[in-house]
């Protein structure tokens, strides 16, 4: 879901123009999990644009704060959101810790680091949903250690229908900077892809899985 439509926009707008977003409708990408995507989004390059990372922390701030108030504590999911979640945290002035995939096999053997009181009002960072199985990995491990999930937010969401059922069955509450639907529209507007590519943008996101270029 989006909070604001005008921070979409102009969060679109950044990711495209430091290529941490690329749209590549006739030479696709494939990902890790073997799916062929004309899109590819990498949010972490943000980090390296100091005007950039500021306007998202902001925006994560006050977007926090106008929908939920303030929390107990701010966590990233690891790796993509461990940066952008910290600065964040620092905007707010409050308490931060990020969630691994899995516990460290070796030490104290932790799946959170940082400190977590119990019963702590935690908003969760990501810095991209997709599937949302990692997002959702990451809530399950902080609601084992007996927090309270105020929300989700990230700075990129696909919109794919397996993640918003995934949410909706744990009754999560999603919120996005920006999302596929703002970027295509921006992308089109700025004649950044044609008309033709627009239609096989938006095919692709209805069955990922399925899509050949």
């Amino acid at each position: 879901m989006i909070h604001d439509a005008f921070t979409a926009k102009k969060v679109a707008e950044l990711l495209i123009q430091i290529n941490a977003i690329k749209l590549e409708p006739k030479n696709p990408f494939i990902w890790a999990s073997g799916w062929k995507s004309p899109i590819y989004c990498d949010n972490r390059i943000a980090l390296s644009y100091p005007t950039v990372r500021t306007y998202i922390r902001e925006q994560f701030a006050k977007q926090i704060e106008a929908i939920y108030g303030k929390p107990d504590v701010i966590a990233g999911v690891a790796t993509g959101a461990i940066g952008i979640g910290a600065l964040v945290a620092e905007e707010l002035n409050l308490p931060f810790v990020y969630i691994r995939p899995k516990p460290k096999g070796h030490g104290r053997k932790n799946q959170i680091e940082g400190i977590l009181p119990k019963n702590s009002q935690v908003v969760v960072i990501e810095d991209l949903i997709s599937t949302g199985k990692s997002s959702m990995d990451a809530i399950k491990a902080l609601q084992e250690s007996d927090a309270s999930i105020k929300c989700l937010l990230s700075i990129f969401d696909y919109n794919f229908q397996v993640a918003e059922n995934r949410f909706k069955k744990e009754g999560i509450s999603v919120y996005s900077l920006s999302d596929y639907e703002h970027l295509i529209a921006l992308a089109t507007e700025n004649r950044f892809i044609l008309k033709s590519e627009e239609e096989m943008l938006r095919k692709w996101r209805l069955a990922p899985e399925k899509w050949k270029p």
